[in-house]
């Protein structure tokens, strides 16, 4: 579940329980075959029947809000199977040809576990909240290792936080369900910061960036040393530093932030690159032909200025994928298709002919190194 829906959810849920109104969190919790969403993907059902974000491509929505209305009347927890398969749901027009567990759960922030997960999740915190699926109670793990809740069984409670700690150390925390000691099903959910992008020049092409980045959930920043240009007009949800080159040492970045130069403009870029380079970003991008990547190098390189293999490492030039872009808008989708490609460890090419899980990717179990992304 991605940040801008997070944020979405959030915002709704808070305005229910100011209203009064009940409220249940519906969980996929496990997946099996070809289905619309994965793991960790969360609809809100209030009391009246409304939702908010989605399960599926709107084949489960309706059964899931009916249940959600008992378990908001009951405050019973409630795990439901539903069969997808072509075969047992042909004449409702779904055939996705899988299967998923969906678990429901009235929100009450009254319970001090689930509290901390909601309050993570409206500040966009890392946390992960470990459940077992066949029996009662909860338990938050932070990355700082701060633990809320226990878990009946001390074994399953010891394997469920190290669990979560594992993952909250992965590059992309994905939710997932594991077989605890036992036998019995322990589901991990994870909430990570929102991903950040720090756009280097506030002309006309990053408009339509910032603002698709914004839409994707991204923590957008935009440094320009023009303040015209920088506003918040141009570009909404953004935060605006307005920066020349020589100030750029009072920008402290979001460690997790990817970086992209595009000023347009020798001498701003030759510093923005050196400041992003040494900054420790993962991912640092240079709009324009890989010429000019290099001519920027050779210009610092003449100064004097060398870079270490692994900041070299996270250069890279051109950006974006191989679309055939041309508009701003085209390049900003791109590109912002590149970063999330990176980002969740998949090549970006074409899904036709793929007949693998199209969910799974090498670096989903990869550890965080360096700034996380």
């Amino acid at each position: 579940m991605n940040a801008a829906e997070t944020r979405a959810l959030q915002g709704a849920l808070r305005e229910a329980l100011a209203r009064g109104q009940g409220a249940a969190i519906a969980t996929v919790v496990g997946v099996r075959g070809s289905a619309y969403r994965r793991e960790g993907t969360r609809m809100l059902v209030l009391d009246d029947g409304a939702q908010v974000c989605m399960l599926s491509g709107g084949c489960l929505e309706a059964e899931v809000v009916e249940v959600a209305l008992d378990v908001i009347a009951s405050g019973e927890a409630h795990v439901t199977h539903y069969d997808l398969s072509e075969d047992a749901t042909w004449g409702l027009g779904i055939g996705c040809g899988g299967s998923v567990d969906v678990r429901i759960e009235r929100v009450d922030l009254n319970d001090p576990v689930t509290a901390a997960w909601h309050a993570a999740l409206d500040a966009g915190e890392a946390a992960a909240l470990a459940v077992p699926l066949g029996g009662q109670g909860h338990v938050l793990v932070r990355p700082d290792g701060e633990v809320v809740g226990t878990l009946a069984d001390p074994e399953v409670h010891a394997f469920a936080v190290a669990q979560a700690r594992e993952r909250l150390g992965l590059r992309e925390p994905r939710a997932v369900t594991v077989q605890a000691p036992g036998g019995g099903a322990l589901f991990i959910d994870l909430n990570a910061p929102p991903p950040a992008l720090v756009i280097y020049g506030a002309g006309h092409d990053a408009l339509p960036l910032a603002a698709q980045a914004y839409a994707l959930g991204y923590e957008v920043h935009v440094v320009d040393p023009r303040a015209a240009y920088l506003t918040p007009g141009r570009f909404p949800g953004a935060a605006l530093h307005d920066l020349a080159p020589e100030e750029l040492g009072t920008f402290a970045p979001p460690a997790r932030a990817q970086h992209l130069v595009m000023n347009h403009h020798l001498d701003r870029d030759r510093v923005c690159l050196a400041f992003a380079l040494r900054s420790g970003a993962p991912y640092v991008g240079v709009l324009g032909p890989r010429t000019r990547a290099l001519d920027l190098l050779a210009a610092l390189a003449a100064e004097g200025q060398t870079f270490s293999a692994a900041q070299l490492e996270a250069l890279r030039s051109p950006v974006g994928l191989q679309i055939g872009a041309e508009a701003p808008e085209e390049v900003a989708l791109s590109i912002l298709a590149e970063l999330m490609a990176w980002r969740r460890g998949y090549g970006g090419g074409f899904l036709n002919g793929h007949a693998g899980r199209i969910h799974d990717a090498p670096t989903h179990g990869a550890p965080t190194h360096g700034a996380a992304s």
